[in-house]
Order: structure tokens, then C-alpha cells, then sequence
């Protein structure tokens, strides 16, 4: 982008300011700003050596091109001012309106992480560092979606001079822009913007491999202009013939992004000339119509890729993106062709600053913000929060349909049940049955793009705690999981109830009011799982009662006491007599999933803590008995990772699991393969229960596609 080229080679204060009156009229507010940051910078430095100043200075003209108005001009020459010098809110408030204070407070309170204060690349620190970033500047940007734009534009700046900072900084800060601030940059439509983000962060993060495809561009530069040259030529032609004017199109190239192209080579394990989309011609006409007219020429002529096809004029995507692509063969080569209107062509490039950017026009199809009110900021940690909120933000999007007609865009992977949360949350809660076109089909079917879904709903919620991991939509996986946690707090609080009951060979009615009564109630469930807890919370029942003459009459205080039992890999605690410990039949629960127990005479029945018929058992007040597992738990994973398609590469990787200590349970290897990667899909069983720490240490040495814990088994 020539802009951003000069805008890269400008390291003195006169010269941003010159670049940024040719963007922009020399009114009084922008003016003042220029001369306040000017004084307030005055005698800082960056790390390249250049005055501060010229920071805020190129912001506010990134600002700018990206459509910004007056206040986000004004707010981006002050933004580290409140910050770093004692002028205040109030003071900005005064001087350049409440618009203006309202967007330096956002900015403000998006802490900037300094480079210093980040953890190591090699810490799985990281990832809540990005995430508590991220979630900052989601909350802040609710008001106000400028807050945001005005926050990109001073990241690309940063990552435009990020070769003055030492490597271990460089990796850092862009490792921290492509998982935070490009997805947030896709997801408001600016394309431009995520795409240079993207491809900065790319370089520092993987330099050897964005030389590969640098140097693949280099070698054949001129191969490829021929290619695309020759096409447009060629589409040029069938256009005029079909009978739209020359003056009523035009007709630009594109080649696909680097990132873009290391992201498919990773994912589809293919080398670069087997990627599809690598060359493009973009073709802008007049009108809505004309798009579906140039479509029509263009797929007469040549042969379409059909599985490639996508209208997003009819059906746009969420971020506003409006565009018809289609993928045709010619001569053997293969062309991705974009076909949109001129104002589909700003708000591509531009998102919702093409709103601000091109005051006249534009279309309907402004960036839904409605995402931003919907997240839930306070129900999760950060690292939660990032893991449900980022495929949302950062997803291609399928569109499928209700019975009534109504679409509804879901990321690409989406099953039925993640439809049903989209319709509403209690649908999803409630799903027994689904067709899709009319088929009837399991509620973990992946739809695609087009596809009509009926759901089929029960009376009562129905739990489904382990296929939180099979949906793909934040919405679906934190509402399984909220639906859970309360189903097994209950579970809990019952069984803890049941439990003690148990040992003082009392009603659980009467151990409930006595928990009540001593403000327990509310802490009881950690009975169930903690010895330490239960035998302190027996000790002060026991106590209490000591003082009722009525209760222990009949009970010796020697009976009350907790014996440890052991049953193969289950450990018993009771004051019963116990001589048997048997795994029920309807729930089959494995070694680590979370379990309860019932007492029936001298046997203590297993069941899996959500098991129906335990449920059912729990709730009329039976007798139960504190259990666990004891003996080292391990912790089951599946991890898909790219092997570079090579002797031995394989056995090195297996060896390097072998030093971690990790047990490889299964391997496929191949299931999609090309001469460049292979994907090698593998069952392990690890020590380490955290699967971000897993990631972590493998994702230092090895390209990871996937890896998730395959957590409790049971599933209703």
C-alpha cells in the first residue's frame, strides 16, 4: 500500500504534519491538538531515535485514511497525553468537546502493554496477556466502535516501526497484534487494515516462512503478471461482447495475501501452486444487477468451480462484506474473480469506516454491531473469555436457513446444535431432534452453506456437558457450560447433603436446615470433592450437636469417625462398613471423570456424576458416600499437526513427545497430503491437564492445527 510506504519512511514532526494537511482541512481543534501534543512530547524519544511526537502525528493520519472524522483525528494526537502527562479528562473535555474526551478515555483505559512487561514468547503467559488486552478493548469500544478504529491505526503505526525494537520484543508485540487486534479488525469489515496487520505480524513471527513465499512471488513475478494480464484481457472482452460498456466496469488483479496463503498451505497441508484463490481479478461494475450480469458472461465462457462459489450480495456477511466470488478454469490456469459495485468496493476495503470515509452513498449493508453488546465480559476468566470469543470474531461464514426463511451466518464448521443457539438459547437447550433438507440427522451434523434446518425441541433442558467441544460458536459452547456448572452445582450441593445425612444416619431434610440455618449451604458442594472440607464440616455438625442431648444419646462419637477404604483406583471415605465398590451399568464412567456414590447395604454403587439415573436417585435423598479416584490422572489429548513431508521427520516428533513424557495412544498419518506437509492426527495421553500449557510447549517447535482435551466422556 503506497500509503503506508510513506507514511513507514516519515521520521520528522514537519513532514507528518505536512502529510497530514493533505488529508485533512486546518481547523482550529486539529490544529490546537498539534501544538498540545507537540509541547506535551516535547524531549521524548522512540526507540528508532525519531521525536515522540511523530507517533501521534502518523496515527492520526493513518486515522484519517481510514475514513476517521475530526474527534478520532483529534482523539489520535492525544491519545497517550492523559497517559503520560498530568493533563486531564476533564481538561480535554474543556477544550475539544465531550466526543473528543470520551474517545482519549477509551484509548486510555486500553493499558498499553509495554514491550518490556510482556511475557516470554515461550510463556503460557502469553495468551492471558493477549486476552486481557483483548477483552479491554472490546469493553471500552461498546460506546463507542471509533475507540477501536482509532486503537488499530495506532497498532499498524507500531507494527510499521517494529524494526527498531530487539527481536524477542518484535516477536512479541506481533505475536500479540495477529491474536488480538487483526481479528478485531476483520470483524468491523476494514480489510485493508486486518490485512496489513496480518502480514507484518506474519514476518516477525515466521520470517522463514514468509521468505518461502516472498521468494516464491520473486521467482515468478513475471509469470504471474503475464497470467493475470492475458485473463483480464480475456474477461475484458467477454464482458464488452456480453454487452456491458467500456466505461461501465473495470477490472483490477490481486494476488492473495502472505499470511492468507500460510494459513490455507497450513490447514489443507498443500503446497503453494496447489492453493486455488492464490491468483484474483476483481471486476467493478455500476450496480447490484450488473454484478449478477457480469456473473452470468463470465460463467458462459468459463468453467466454474461451483463447490467455490459464494454470493455475498444475496446473503452478506456479518461484517457488512458484500461481494460474488466464483473461481473459473482457463487454459488450465485457475483465477479466483471478484465481482462487486464500487460502494461494495469501499465498504470491503474500509468496513464501518467506509461509513465515515465516503459520506455519500454506500450501502445497506453497514458492519452489524451487534456482537459487541452480546458478549458477556464478566462470566468468564480472560483466557475463557478469548478462547469462546475468538472464532466468533475471527471466522469465514457459512449462511443457513430456518424453515420460515429466515438466514443466519455461522463460522465454517458450525453443526446443527450451533444453528440452535443462533435461533435462540433456549432452542439449543432444548434440541432433542434436527432435518436438514428435510432429512432427520444428528444435532452434531456440519452444515454448510445453504442448508435448510429444522430443530425439533423437548420440554425440559436437555444437558449435554461433553459436546461443548463439538460446537464451534461461543454462544453454544458457553451456554453448554453455564448449563453444566449449574447442573453440577446442584448435583453437588444434593450429594454433599445426602453424604453427611449419611455418616449421622440423619434425613437430608434435616441436614439441609441445619446448612441453612449455619450459612453452609451455600459452600456444601465442596463436600463431594474435598475430604478436607467434608471432615471439617462433620466436625462442627458433630460439635453443634454435642450441645443437643437428644441427638447423640444413641450415637458413640467413635462411630462418627471417617475411615479411608480403597477399592482398586477408588478411594472411600464413610463410617459404614463398605466391603464392595461396583461401577452401575448405565453410565460406565472412566478412570479421572467425576463421580458420585451410593450406598446399598455393605456395596457402594459408581455412578458418573451426570448420569440421569444417579440424578433421579440423588434427588429423592438416598443414602450416598463420599468417593474419588486416586493414583496419578491423565489427561487425554487429540492433536492434529502439520509434519513437514519429509524422512524421518515423524520419528523426531514422536521422540519429542517421548522426552515430555507423553503416551501416544494412536496415530493417522496422511489423511491429507501433498509434497509439501502432511497432517498427522494423534490420541495422547500427558501429565499436564492444562491444555493451554500443551499448546504452549508444542507450538514452540511444531506448526499445531488443532489439539483439545478429550475431557469427560459421558454424554446424556
Amino acid at each position: 500500500m503506497d500509503f503506508l510506504k510513506k507514511v513507514r519512511e516519515i521520521t520528522s514532526p514537519n513532514k507528518a504534519i505536512e502529510l497530514l494537511y493533505s488529508m485533512v482541512e486546518e481547523v482550529p481543534s486539529i490544529q490546537n491538538a498539534i501544538a498540545f501534543a507537540t509541547q506535551a512530547h516535547q524531549g521524548q524519544v522512540r526507540k528508532s531515535g525519531e521525536p515522540y511526537i511523530v507517533h501521534p502525528l502518523l496515527v492520526s493520519c493513518i486515522v484519517t485514511y481510514f475514513g476517521g472524522d475530526e474527534e478520532m483525528v483529534c482523539a489520535a494526537l492525544l491519545h497517550d497525553v492523559v497517559e503520560d502527562t498530568p493533563y486531564t479528562l476533564e481538561e480535554v473535555k474543556r477544550d475539544y468537546g465531550a466526543d473528543v474526551a470520551s474517545l482519549v478515555d477509551g484509548l486510555t483505559k486500553i493499558v498499553a502493554i509495554r514491550a518490556e512487561e510482556l511475557p516470554s514468547s515461550y510463556s503460557s503467559e502469553k495468551l492471558v496477556v493477549a486476552a486481557l488486552s483483548f477483552r479491554k478493548m472490546l469493553i471500552t469500544s461498546v460506546k463507542d466502535v471509533r475507540v477501536l478504529v482509532v486503537k488499530l491505526c495506532d497498532r499498524l503505526h507500531n507494527m510499521l516501526t517494529l524494526d527498531a525494537l530487539a527481536s524477542n520484543k518484535q516477536k512479541r508485540i506481533a505475536e500479540e497484534t495477529l491474536v488480538v487486534y487483526a481479528p478485531i479488525a476483520h470483524r468491523l469489515g476494514i480489510s485493508s487494515l486486518k490485512n496489513e496487520l496480518e502480514d507484518r505480524s506474519f514476518y516477525y513471527i515466521f520470517p522463514q516462512e514468509y521468505k518461502k513465499i516472498d521468494d516464491y512471488f520473486s521467482r515468478h513475478k513475471q509469470m504471474i503478471q503475464l497470467k493475470l494480464n492475458a485473463f483480464i484481457q480475456k474477461v475484458e472482452k467477454s464482458l464488452i461482447q456480453g454487452g456491458i460498456p467500456v466505461g461501465d466496469f473495470s477490472i483490477t488483479s490481486r494476488i492473495k495475501r502472505h499470511y492468507s496463503i500460510y494459513l490455507k498451505m497450513q490447514r489443507k497441508g498443500i503446497s503453494i501452486d496447489e492453493v486455488l484463490d492464490l491468483l484474483a481479478i476483481r471486476v467493478i461494475v455500476k450496480n447490484p444487477l450488473e454484478c449478477y450480469r457480469a456473473l452470468g458472461i463470465l460463467h458462459l465462457k468459463y468453467k466454474p468451480i461451483m463447490s467455490r462459489f459464494k454470493d455475498y450480495i444475496a446473503l452478506p456477511k456479518e461484517n457488512g462484506y458484500q461481494t460474488i466470488h466464483s473461481t473459473l478454469f482457463d487454459d488450465s490456469a485457475i483465477f479466483e474473480v471478484q465481482i462487486r459495485t464500487e460502494d461494495m468496493h469501499k465498504s470491503a476495503e474500509y468496513g464501518i469506516a467506509a461509513h465515515w470515509k465516503y459520506k455519500t452513498g454506500g450501502n445497506n449493508n453497514a458492519p452489524s454491531l451487534e456482537w459487541l453488546n452480546k458478549l458477556q465480559f464478566q462470566n468468564n476468566s480472560v483466557e475463557e473469555f478469548y478462547e469462546l470469543v475468538k472464532n466468533d470474531l475471527y471466522r469465514e461464514d457459512i449462511v443457513v436457513f430456518s424453515p420460515d426463511g429466515d438466514n443466519y451466518s455461522l463460522p465454517i464448521g458450525a453443526v446443527v446444535l450451533d444453528f440452535a443457539y443462533a435461533v435462540h438459547t433456549e432452542v439449543g437447550s432444548r434440541a432433542k431432534e434436527a432435518y436438514v433438507n428435510n432429512q432427520k440427522t444428528s444435532l452434531l451434523t456440519r452444515l454448510k452453506s445453504g442448508d435448510i434446518v429444522k430443530i425439533v425441541t423437548a420440554s425440559e433442558n436437555i444437558l449435554r456437558c461433553s459436546w461443548a467441544d463439538a460446537v464451534k460458536t461461543s454462544r453454544a459452547k458457553s451456554q453448554i457450560r453455564n448449563n453444566c456448572a449449574s447442573r453440577i452445582k446442584e448435583i453437588e450441593r444434593k450429594s454433599a447433603i445426602n453424604i453427611i445425612a449419611t455418616i449421622f444416619g440423619k434425613s437430608a431434610e434435616e441436614i439441609e436446615r441445619y446448612l441453612i440455618e449455619s450459612d453452609l449451604e451455600d459452600m456444601a458442594y465442596r463436600a463431594t470433592t474435598d475430604i478436607s472440607f467434608l471432615k471439617d464440616i462433620k466436625n462442627r455438625i458433630e460439635n453443634n450437636y454435642r450441645q443437643n442431648i437428644g441427638f447423640l444419646t444413641r450415637i458413640k462419637t467413635r462411630i462418627l469417625k471417617l475411615k479411608e477404604l480403597r477399592f482398586d483406583n477408588l478411594a472411600i471415605y464413610t463410617n459404614h462398613t463398605i466391603n464392595q465398590a461396583v461401577f452401575d451399568y448405565c453410565c460406565h464412567p472412566k478412570f479421572g471423570d467425576g463421580i458420585i456414590a451410593f450406598k446399598n447395604g455393605s456395596k457402594a454403587f459408581v455412578h458418573h456424576k451426570l448420569c440421569d439415573r444417579a440424578y433421579l436417585e440423588i434427588q429423592k435423598g438416598v443414602k450416598m458416600l463420599y468417593v474419588n479416584w486416586f493414583g496419578d490422572k491423565l489427561q487425554t489429548y487429540k492433536l492434529i499437526v502439520a509434519l513437514e513431508n519429509q524422512k524421518g521427520v515423524l520419528a523426531n516428533f514422536l521422540q519429542f513427545l517421548a522426552k515430555m513424557d507423553i503416551n501416544v495412544l494412536s496415530v493417522e498419518l496422511g489423511s491429507q497430503k501433498s509434497n509439501y506437509a502432511t497432517h498427522c492426527e494423534m490420541c495422547f495421553e500427558s501429565h499436564i491437564r492444562d491444555t493451554k500449557e500443551i499448546k504452549a510447549k508444542l507450538g514452540n517447535r511444531y506448526k499445531i492445527i488443532d489439539v483439545y482435551a478429550l475431557k469427560d466422556a459421558y454424554a446424556n
